[in-house]
C-alpha cells in the first residue's frame, strides 16, 4: 500500500488534472504520478523532466525504451520495468529482447544497443568508467550521451520516489515479470 494516497483529477486544481494521466494510455490514471500529485508543483515538474527525456535524449524510440528497461533492470525497478514492457514493445522491441534486457543477456543486440545497455546499467550503479565512456563515444555524439547519462540516472531517481511513496502496480494490472511471457 502506497505511503500516500493517490490523488484523482478531481483532487487536483484544472493546470494539474492531466498529469496524473498515462500520456500513453488517455484516461489511464498512473499511480506514480498519483501519488508525487501530492505536491502538484513536483509533479509539473517531474512530468517536464521526464517529457524532455523523452523528447530531447537523442535516442529513437526503441533506444530510449532499451535504456529505461535496461535501467528498470538494473535498480530492481519493479514499477518501471512493468510499466515499459509494453511501451517497449511499442518502441520496437521484440519480447525476447525484452527478456534478454531482463537477464543481461546482450548477446543478440547490435554493438550500439550493446553499449547503451553496458552504459545504462553502469549510470545505474554509479560507476560509468573512462572506458565505457569511450565505448559510447566511438558511437554517439556528446549530446546523446549526455541523454543517456540523464535519461538512466533520471528513471533510477524516479524509482528512489516510487520505492520511498511506497507506489503499487495499478490495481488490476499483474506484475510483467523480469522473463516476461505474453
Amino acid at each position: 500500500m502506497a505511503h500516500v494516497p493517490y490523488v484523482t483529477q478531481e483532487q487536483l486544481d484544472s493546470p494539474y488534472q492531466d498529469l496524473v494521466v498515462s500520456s500513453l494510455q488517455p484516461g489511464k490514471l498512473v499511480n506514480v504520478y498519483s501519488a508525487v500529485g501530492n505536491n502538484p508543483d513536483v509533479l509539473a515538474g517531474l512530468r517536464d523532466f521526464l517529457g524532455a527525456l523523452w523528447s530531447h535524449s537523442g535516442l529513437s524510440d526503441r533506444q530510449r525504451e532499451i535504456v529505461i528497461l535496461t535501467t528498470a533492470s538494473e535498480a530492481d525497478a519493479k514499477y518501471e520495468w512493468h510499466q515499459h514492457v509494453n511501451v517497449g514493445t511499442d518502441a520496437g522491441l521484440s519480447r525476447p529482447e525484452i527478456a534478454a534486457i531482463g537477464r543481461d543477456d546482450r548477446s543478440n543486440f547490435p554493438a550500439d544497443e550493446q553499449a547503451l545497455i553496458a552504459y545504462s546499467r553502469a549510470v545505474a550503479r554509479d560507476r560509468v568508467t573512462r572506458a565505457l565512456h569511450e565505448a559510447m563515444a566511438e558511437r554517439f555524439d556528446d549530446q546523446t550521451i549526455v541523454g543517456v547519462a540523464a535519461t538512466a540516472a533520471g528513471y533510477v531517481g524516479l524509482n528512489m520516489i516510487i520505492g520511498a511513496l511506497g507506489v503499487g502496480i495499478e490495481d488490476g494490472d499483474e506484475f510483467a515479470g523480469w522473463n516476461p511471457t505474453w
